[in-house]
């Protein structure tokens, strides 16, 4: 068995950097969030600001989880009730319709919470991620395998992309005056 990485080990230290600058913008976009704001489509077909925070969130959530061999905090941390989505426990928003995307309702605090706590165990299991365990294959449905290292760059690329699409539908809302 490998002993859990140093705190300060570079991996540790550059996946736990690009996973804090996803949480930083999301907090960033939901500070002083009005539920306008948060369900604000600049089309019918747009995505919304709670849509794209939630599903960014449920997929760190789902990757990671599954990487670590843990539960996910959806379901263990009780925000699949507290966010009471008309979804099945186990969607991640992969695929929404533009009604389901509008379903999303959700203030910022409930948002912001359960970032947070995916935010929290993304990092502990981080730190227990040596160099080696990078080179661990995690799914064999692609050529090549995917290892961990691409997972978790992976899961750091779409969330950054969702929060800034999440930016900026914020700011077409208050360009909008909503």
């Amino acid at each position: 068995m490998t002993a859990p990485s140093e705190p300060s080990a570079p991996h540790v230290a550059l996946l736990t950097d690009a996973f804090g600058r996803i949480a930083g913008t999301v907090h960033r976009v939901l500070r002083g969030a009005t539920a306008e704001q948060l369900t604000y489509r600049p089309d019918p077909e747009a995505n919304t600001v709670a849509w794209l925070v939630w599903h960014l969130t449920r997929v760190q959530d789902d990757h990671v989880a599954d990487v670590a061999g843990t539960e996910q905090r959806w379901t263990a941390g009780g925000w699949a009730e507290k966010l009471a989505l008309p979804f099945d426990v186990t969607d991640t928003g992969y695929g929404h319709t533009p009604e389901q995307v509008a379903a999303v309702r959700a203030d910022a605090a409930l948002l912001r919470g359960y970032l947070d706590d995916v935010h929290a165990a993304t990092t502990a299991y981080l730190g227990t991620v040596t160099a080696e365990d990078l080179e661990r294959v995690v799914d064999t449905r692609w050529d090549p395998p995917v290892t961990l290292a691409v997972r978790l760059v992976s899961v750091v690329g779409d969330d950054l992309q969702h929060v800034g699409q999440a930016a900026y539908v914020r700011g077409l809302a208050e360009r909008a005056g909503v």
